[in-house]
């Protein structure tokens, strides 16, 4: 699975942002997804995971109520829909596959490029 996030750029804070995260491969149906971001000088950190069944969605508390991720597994496309963003959502924006789903990096086998995202006040 070969995964291209896209979307980021920069907004105001207050404003909204769409990530798509395009997967190659027949299979992606039946992997979980996760966005995961990272800030200068920080680790990565988790921010919403989606269930291969769309069953589990999960959310890190800082962008819940913000935030939310959705599939479309006819695109093979994985989206965070992101409002209300603010400074401290400035990072690059990671989009990840794996066949289980949970917070942990270590839980996704393929990451795409990363996309930055500028929240500026």
């Amino acid at each position: 699975v070969q995964l291209q996030a896209s979307g980021g750029g920069l907004v105001r804070a207050g404003g909204s942002l769409r990530l798509s995260c395009a997967a190659s491969g027949r299979t992606f149906s039946s992997y979980a997804v996760g966005w995961f971001r990272q800030a200068p000088g920080k680790e990565r950190e988790f921010v919403a995971r989606l269930s291969s069944s769309v069953v589990i969605t999960d959310y890190a508390d800082s962008v819940k109520g913000r935030f939310t991720v959705s599939r479309d597994n006819a695109k093979n496309t994985v989206y965070l829909q992101m409002s209300s963003l603010n400074p401290e959502d400035t990072a690059i924006y990671y989009c990840a596959a794996g066949r289980t789903t949970g917070r942990s990096t270590r839980l996704y086998d393929y990451w795409g490029q990363g996309t930055q995202v500028t929240v500026s006040s």
